[in-house]
């Protein structure tokens, strides 16, 4: 008979279960930077999740849980992506009432989503990463499964390629 001690080792499912508590706002706006639209970028957690739940017992260390959950968000996203798409009626109607307001900072905003937009998949991963999620270089690299020096090099590079595409942009 195996004694327990004073605390239960928590399972597989448990600690995914409580990461994607703790980080979905953080998976839902990374969703939401690649896909531009509420609804598919919670189509896109919520699936992810369900994977990532299912497959827990798969999970071989749960030191690395986080980063695990996080490539299954990628993923995701990375399969929505290729999916060929059709914009629903409401959705170019919300376009055309969005371009009526405020066209300075907008207008700043979908130029910098189109340069982000522009980059290589891996490139944008990293620069979101980065700059919108606030993940450490170390962390990136262990989430795309790279070298630092890696991730470093591709950063620089797409926040190069970003201020050169910025700069020639003509401003309205």
């Amino acid at each position: 008979m195996q004694v327990l001690s004073g605390r239960k080792k928590k399972s597989n499912e448990e600690i995914i279960e409580q990461i994607i508590m703790e980080q979905y706002n953080q998976y839902y706006r990374l969703a939401y930077s690649y896909v531009h639209n509420e609804p598919d970028a919670c189509d896109i957690v919520q699936n992810g999740a369900y994977k990532a739940l299912r497959a827990s017992h798969t999970l071989r260390s749960q030191e690395y849980a986080k980063t695990w959950v996080y490539r299954i968000i990628l993923n995701e996203i990375f399969n929505y992506l290729k999916q060929p798409r059709f914009e629903s009626y409401e959705s170019l109607q919300e376009k055309q009432a969005g371009e009526v307001g405020d066209v300075g900072d907008e207008c700043s905003r979908i130029d910098l989503q189109r340069a982000l937009d522009s980059l290589p998949e891996q490139e944008k991963v990293i620069v979101t990463m980065k700059y919108f999620e606030d993940k450490k270089l170390d962390e990136i690299a262990d989430i795309l499964n790279e070298n630092i020096s890696t991730v470093k090099s591709k950063l620089y590079r797409s926040m190069k390629k970003l201020r050169i595409q910025l700069a020639d942009d003509p401003i309205i």
